[in-house]
């Protein structure tokens, strides 16, 4: 096993996320040993690895049971997760057994979801497959599913065990879903840490073709100055009272495009365009430069992410960011950057202002 960092998550229960290669041992290892049962919650396309962690498993005296959900948000419903409950209550899940999280940002968010609400919560472990699970979704303790009004309107903070970020998984990643996976890691850079800006401005052509075997090392670098900035942020505040919604730039408007899209859009696509509109309002609020908002825009661009939207959508929009976790009533609440580095709340803003940001980025 080749370990290159690993971080500590300091929260109540703190935990480590490791980020390295060849890590199916090391999982299954790190199931306690008071565990008699092991659910690895996953998607199809992974079932070749899970297999193999099974085996892992089953050498340890385990009873592993798998649980095989839809890919990707058809994944988070509520009815996947009555199924799941289904499987745990036939094979007798008691509270001291386990749930492996085995998958993309979607296997990871039921996954939690699933150990949250049985028994009134078991232990998790999470194995985030895909680049967007290992820098967002896997880490930091949100869980839940989507509901026919919106994604991740139902959930829980539970926070895993352990992390186990496994570089190689990328390998068979299909481009755009790494790229796609970049626009959290960009995030992370305007938000708190320049030097990932840095980086990714360094290495974009690489980073926008996915060539994997000229930029793993530096992909690695970034996979864990991201988690870093999320384990930081959440150590500070579990429950997202504020600091924590920093980590939620662009996702308002992003979270629109998805809902309006009906989930059809990648997650980091949409949130790619939510983190241009966000700079725009932030420079017409007088808190951003124009140079600065550039910046969003070629370094995104330049990963092959979109930074527009079509300009006829306002209406279907609004009434999906009105639905946003961040929203108090009525009053509509955005994180734009005072700079970068430097998130704050612009809550309530003008609605001429919120109506040029989207001008601002309508195709």
């Amino acid at each position: 096993m080749t370990v290159s960092r690993t971080i500590e998550v300091a929260t109540a229960a703190p935990y480590v996320v490791t980020v390295g290669e060849n890590l199916l041992e090391d999982v299954a290892a790190s199931v306690p040993a008071a565990a008699a049962r092991v659910l690895v919650v996953t998607a199809a396309p992974l079932r070749r690895h899970v297999d193999n962690l099974k085996a892992l498993l089953d050498a340890r005296g385990l009873t592993v049971v798998i649980a095989e959900v839809p890919d990707a948000e058809e994944g988070k419903t509520a009815e996947v997760l009555a199924f799941c409950w289904q499987v745990l209550g036939k094979s007798d899940f008691t509270r001291s057994d386990v749930v492996i999280g085995f998958g993309g940002g979607a296997v990871t968010d039921l996954a939690g979801f699933v150990a949250a609400t049985w028994l009134r919560g078991v232990a998790v472990i999470q194995v985030p497959t895909t680049l967007l699970s290992m820098v967002d979704a896997a880490v930091g303790g949100k869980t839940g599913i989507n509901t026919a009004e919106g994604k991740n309107l139902v959930g829980a903070f539970h926070e895993p065990l352990s992390v186990w970020c496994d570089v190689r998984a990328l390998d068979t990643l299909p481009r755009h879903d790494l790229v796609a996976g970049l626009a959290e890691v960009v995030k992370c850079g305007f938000i708190r840490d320049g030097e990932i800006l840095g980086l990714v401005e360094e290495h974009l052509d690489a980073l926008r073709e996915a060539d994997l075997d000229t930029v793993r090392p530096v992909l690695t670098e970034l996979i864990g100055r991201a988690i870093k900035v999320k384990a930081d942020v959440v150590a500070a505040d579990l429950k997202e009272s504020f600091l924590r919604e920093i980590l939620n730039y662009g996702h308002t408007f992003g979270h629109a495009i998805e809902y309006t899209e009906r989930y059809q859009w990648r997650h980091g696509a949409a949130v790619s365009v939510g983190m241009v509109f966000a700079a725009e309002l932030a420079h017409l609020a007088g808190r951003l430069t124009e140079a600065e908002v550039e910046r969003h825009r070629a370094i995104l661009a330049g990963l092959g992410l979109p930074v527009s939207y079509p300009g006829h959508r306002w209406d279907a929009l609004l009434t999906a960011m009105r639905r946003d976790k961040k929203t108090r009533g009525d009053l509509l609440r955005f994180v734009i950057l005072a700079g970068i580095g430097n998130p704050i709340r612009l809550e309530g803003p003008d609605p001429a202002l919120v109506q040029g940001a989207y001008a601002a980025i309508a195709d």
